[in-house]
């Protein structure tokens, strides 16, 4: 018979867990700028559905407007560029500050194929775009 567990001590190592895993994620999304003039410091999150006909890609965007932004079809790739700039400027104190914010730059690496772009919708803090597939 296996040993019982202390349920105080298994949700605790669960919550220790969870947090570790949150600030892996965080790390991931949310880096220093990089030194050098106009470098990414930030990667969006994004999700990606193939239908027959189409290819829609979300990106989590928020605060960013559509005239800090730059999409382009690359070699296959498409590319997702801009800057969230902080709502305040540099007047006021941070107390928090979890929103990523600077240039950011998203390579989504497009199934085989070719592509033209149809809907591109900034709404709720997310960009759709929506790729039809020619042929």
């Amino acid at each position: 018979m296996p040993p019982r567990r202390d349920p105080a001590s298994f949700m605790w190592s669960e919550a220790v867990e969870l947090l570790d895993r949150a600030e892996r994620l965080h790390r991931q999304f949310f880096r220093p700028a990089p030194p050098g003039p106009r470098r990414a410091c930030w990667i969006p999150p994004i999700d990606v559905y193939e239908t027959e006909d189409a290819v829609t890609i979300v990106v989590a965007l928020p605060g960013v407007g559509a005239d800090q932004l730059h999409v382009a079809v690359e070699d296959g790739v498409l590319v997702v560029a801009g800057e969230r700039t902080l709502p305040l400027g540099c007047d006021g104190i941070i107390h928090r500050l979890e929103i990523p914010h600077g240039r950011f730059e998203r390579r989504i690496e497009l199934p085989a194929g070719a592509f033209r772009m149809g809907r591109r919708e900034l709404s709720a803090g997310c960009l759709v775009l929506t790729l039809d597939k020619m042929g």
